[in-house]
C-alpha cells in the first residue's frame, strides 16, 4: 500500500526553514507540548475540526453542520453561531467540516500520498534550482511519520530536489535513520539545557534530543540549530552559556548556523479553534527592548565562535 502522510499545511515559496525558496509540508503529531507552540493544530496525530465562529453563517440560516453530525449535542452554539465542540464526544468524522459552506469548521489534517505531495512539489522545481531551495518537512514532529518522510525524500532525491527535515529529535534513533540517507539538512531546536526546566515547559526532558544531536554530528551531519528565546524561561546567561558549551564541546563544531527566534504571540486564534488554552497569554514584553536582548545573546554566541543570527536566515 502506498505511503500516506497526515499533512495539516503545505506552504509554497517559503524562505524560513532551509536555504532558498522551499515547499514546506507540515505533518501532524508531536511528542512535545511546548507552551509557546505556534502550531497547536499539529500536536495531535489525527485529523481534527477547528472552529471559527466569526465565519459561521448562523444556525438559523444554515445549520448544515448540525444536520450531518452523528453525535447529537457535540456542536456547541453561542448566540446562534457555532462556538466550540465537545471534544470528548466528537468522533472526528469531519462530516460537519464537509457540510459547512463558509469554512467556519476547518479540517486540520489531510491524508496525502507521496505522489500527491510530489505533484505540488514539482510545480516549483525551477525555483529550487535558481535559489538553491528544495523541500522541507516540519510539524508537529514529522519523524513520527518517518516511513512517509523517507519515501517522500527518496522521491525528491530521484528528481534531484534538495531535502530538509525540521525535527524536535525527540524520537527513537531508528526513525531518524529511516529518513537520513535521503536528507540534505537537519533543523532542530535547543529549547533549554536543564532537564527538569525543559520538561516543565515542553512536557518531556531533553535527554533524547541532545543524544540524537550528538549522534547526528558523530555522523558528520551539519545541523541548523534554533533557540526559541522565551522571556524568563531560557534567556538567562546561565542557560545561554550552557548551550554554547554543549554546541562547542558535544557537537564539535558541526552546527552550520545557530538561529535565535524571538518569542512572539502566535497561533492564539488556532488555540481557540481547537478549544485549547494558550499558556503564554500572560507573557507581556517590550518588543524593542526584548529584541535588543536577543541581539546581545547572538553577539555572545558569535564571540564564542558559533555562527549565530537572529531570525530564520541561515547565512549572512
Amino acid at each position: 500500500m502506498p505511503q500516506q502522510g497526515n499533512v495539516f499545511n503545505v506552504q509554497r515559496f517559503t524562505i524560513h526553514d532551509g536555504p532558498g525558496l522551499r515547499t514546506e509540508l507540515f505533518l501532524k503529531g508531536c511528542p512535545l507540548k511546548c507552551q509557546w507552540c505556534s502550531n497547536p493544530e499539529g500536536l495531535k496525530g489525527y485529523i481534527q475540526p477547528g472552529i471559527y465562529k466569526s465565519k459561521c453563517i448562523s444556525r438559523k440560516k444554515c445549520g448544515a453542520c448540525e444536520e450531518v453530525c452523528p453525535e447529537p449535542g457535540v456542536l456547541k452554539f453561542t448566540r446562534g453561531k457555532i462556538s466550540s465542540i465537545d471534544r470528548e464526544k466528537c468522533i472526528n468524522c469531519l462530516a460537519c467540516s464537509d457540510a459547512c459552506p463558509s469554512e467556519a469548521i476547518k479540517q486540520w489534517g489531510k491524508l496525502m500520498s507521496v505522489e500527491e505531495c510530489m505533484k505540488i512539489i514539482r510545480k516549483d522545481k525551477g525555483y529550487y534550482e535558481r535559489s538553491g531551495g528544495g523541500v522541507t518537512v516540519s510539524g508537529g514532529e514529522p519523524l513520527l511519520q518517518s516511513d512517509f518522510v523517507a519515501e517522500l525524500f527518496r522521491a525528491c532525491k530521484a528528481e534531484d530536489i534538495s531535502t530538509c527535515f525540521e525535527s524536535t529529535l525527540h524520537v527513537n534513533w531508528e526513525e531518524i535513520e529511516k529518513a537520513l540517507p535521503y536528507t540534505d539538512l537537519v533543523i532542530s531546536d535547543i529549547k533549554h539545557m536543564d532537564l527538569e526546566i525543559h520538561k516543565k515547559y515542553t512536557g518531556v526532558t531533553n535527554q533524547r534530543i541532545l543524544e540524537n544531536m550528538k549522534r547526528l554530528t558523530d555522523k558528520n551531519r551539519e545541523l541548523v540549530l534554533r533557540i526559541p528565546v522565551i522571556p524568563d524561561v531560557n534567556d538567562n546567561m546561565e542557560n545561554i552559556e550552557a548551550t554554547a558549551d554543549f554546541i562547542l564541546k558535544d557537537l564539535g563544531g558541526h552546527v552550520r548556523t545557530l538561529q535565535l527566534l524571538s518569542f512572539m504571540r502566535l497561533g492564539e486564534e488556532k488555540y481557540r479553534s481547537l478549544d485549547m488554552p494558550y499558556k503564554m497569554e500572560d507573557v507581556k514584553i517590550n518588543r524593542k527592548s526584548f529584541q535588543k536582548h536577543v541581539e546581545k545573546l547572538a553577539e555572545y554566541f558569535n564571540s564564542r565562535g558559533i555562527h549565530c543570527l537572529v531570525g530564520t536566515k541561515e547565512k549572512e
